[in-house]
């Protein structure tokens, strides 16, 4: 109860703060790509189950001639890729933080069907909320690989307190203002994790 006391007064006072700039963000959004402003899509939570989560759009609507979307690579916009290197695009985040199906830290919410390739260890990260940011984030984030990064997740779980908690959100504040680790996946080549272990 204390936890989740703290982290609805933290989550308020940060949306208070982002209020102007997300609805800046918002409007570009609206006039650079239409609607909708919000992206949605399903990710696995606590215990597993899944939730809806939002951020603000940052890729076209663009299909091939069969009517498939295109690659992220390929749809991901300049202003999108502006809003991923200043992590605006994570804002709407904060309504699945009063929602209760997140958490400010803890493990990144997956993908749903990444489920089937966790192993019994990994499978710990679902003991609690996924968070905005996590320990996984704030050691390397996106240059990490699978391995390290579930494993970063599972050791988070093992050693959680308030003050890992807070530790954690001082270093994702600093590394915001810093843009350190921030790199684009579609940069990177990093293999989804259903292809990297279903292989």
């Amino acid at each position: 109860m204390i936890r989740r006391g703290l982290e609805v007064g933290i989550t308020l006072i940060i949306m208070i703060i982002f209020l102007l700039p997300g609805l800046i963000t918002m409007f570009l959004v609206r006039l650079k790509m239409g609607t909708p402003v919000l992206f949605k899509q399903e990710r696995t939570g606590l215990h597993m189950k899944s939730f809806y989560i939002y951020k603000f759009r940052t890729l076209t609507n663009e299909v091939d001639e069969r009517g498939d979307l295109l690659p992220d690579a390929l749809r991901l916009t300049p202003f999108g890729r502006v809003l991923r290197k200043l992590s605006l695009d994570e804002l709407p985040q904060l309504i699945n933080v009063l929602k209760g199906d997140m958490s400010l830290i803890g493990p990144r919410p997956l993908l749903v069907h990444y489920n089937p390739f966790y192993t019994v260890e990994e499978r710990k990260r679902f003991m609690v909320k996924p968070g905005i940011t996590g320990l996984a984030q704030v050691s390397g984030r996106n240059l990490l690989d699978w391995d390290s990064r579930l494993a970063l997740d599972v050791k988070y779980v093992n050693d959680r307190t308030l003050w890992l908690d807070f530790k954690i959100l001082l270093i994702t504040c600093i590394n915001v203002i810093r843009r350190k680790d921030i790199v684009d996946l579609t940069s990177i080549g990093l293999k989804d994790l259903d292809i990297e272990r279903g292989m």
